[in-house]
């Protein structure tokens, strides 16, 4: 095989790779997100008790639906 096609070869093999590892940590990083979320329902009734106000379940619903949105983008 000449010097050329190996070295075609490992260009494209590197490439691939770099493609691959791209899209392969990103699927991990999301699902990671999903499965540990960076904010959970504590923090934000937390959030809410720290503006002085006394969160509703309906709020505390609203908010965590909106970062779900968010995090879905």
């Amino acid at each position: 095989m000449p010097t050329g096609a190996w070295i075609g070869l490992i260009v494209f093999a590197a490439l691939a790779g770099l493609v691959g590892g791209y899209f392969l940590a990103r699927f991990i990083f999301k699902r990671q997100l999903k499965k540990n979320p960076p904010i959970n329902r504590n923090m934000i009734k937390a959030m809410y008790m720290s503006m002085g106000k006394k969160p509703s379940e309906a709020q505390i619903n609203a908010t965590m639906n909106a970062m779900m949105r968010n995090m879905d983008q």
